[in-house]
C-alpha cells in the first residue's frame, strides 16, 4: 500500500504537552508515553521495511511562539525529513487561565515562520495536526471562540503549503458522539489512554499506514 513515508525517513514530532507526554529530556531518543510513542511503535510494527527513525521534541506548556523560539535547536538542527507539528491549544488556554492572549494573526505569523524556515533549510515534508478541544465544562465551551480561528489557520496553511493535515478536532468531535468527552480526555485538552490511541491511529491512517 502506498504510504507518505520513504525509506529511512527521520520523523520529528514537535509541539506542546500533548506531544511531550512524559518524555525523558535527558534521553534524545525518548518518545514519551502518549500518542507519539504509540504511533512510532505501530509504524515500526506495520512497516519494518521502511527503517524509520522517530524523535520527539514536544515541550509541555508551549505556545506557537515558544515552539518558534526553540525551532532552530529542536527542529532544524535535527535535520528531519518529516515534521509532525501540533501546537495551538496553549495559545488559547493562556488567554483564559493567565490573561495572556495571542491574536490569530500572531499565531499564523509564528506558524508560517516555522514552516518557511524548515522549507528553506531542509528537504522536508510536513504533517500538520490541528489543535483540538474536548470541552468538559461550560467554561471550556467558551474557548471555542478563541480556538476555532486557530484551527482554521492550520487548515488554511496545510492547503497553501500542500502538506498533510490531520483534522484532529473533527476526529474528537466525532469520537465524543460515540463515547463522551471523558472517555478521551482528562481535562478537555490532555488525552486518556484511549484518546492517545485514537490520535495515533488517525495519524497513521492519514499517512497511509492503517492497521
Amino acid at each position: 500500500m502506498p504510504t507518505f513515508f520513504t525509506h529511512a525517513d527521520r520523523v520529528l514530532f514537535q509541539g506542546d504537552s500533548i506531544t511531550d507526554w512524559g518524555r525523558d529530556r535527558q534521553d534524545p531518543l525518548s518518545l514519551g508515553h502518549g500518542w507519539v510513542a504509540i504511533a512510532a511503535a505501530l509504524a515500526g510494527a506495520r512497516r519494518p521495511d521502511l527503517g524509520l527513525t522517530f524523535l520527539n521534541r514536544g515541550v509541555g506548556g508551549d505556545t506557537a511562539a515558544m515552539v518558534r523560539d526553540r525551532w532552530e535547536r529542536d527542529t532544524l538542527a535535527l535535520e528531519p525529513t518529516v515534521i509532525s507539528l501540533l501546537v495551538g491549544v496553549n495559545d488559547t488556554w493562556r488567554r483564559y487561565d493567565s490573561g495572556q492572549p495571542t491574536s490569530t494573526r500572531e499565531f499564523e505569523e509564528h506558524y508560517r515562520a516555522m514552516l518557511d524556515s524548515a522549507r528553506e533549510r531542509l528537504d522536508v515534508r510536513f504533517v500538520l495536526v490541528e489543535p483540538f478541544l474536548l470541552p468538559l465544562t461550560p467554561e471550556q465551551e467558551a474557548w471555542r471562540e478563541d480556538l476555532d480561528p486557530r484551527i482554521a489557520v492550520v487548515r488554511s496553511l496545510a492547503q497553501e503549503y500542500g502538506t498533510s493535515l490531520l483534522a484532529a478536532d473533527l476526529l474528537f468531535a466525532e469520537a465524543i458522539e460515540a463515547a463522551g468527552a471523558a472517555h478521551w480526555t482528562t481535562d478537555g485538552v490532555h488525552l486518556t489512554a484511549a484518546g492517545n490511541g485514537l490520535l495515533a491511529e488517525a495519524w497513521l491512517d492519514e499517512l497511509g499506514m492503517p492497521a
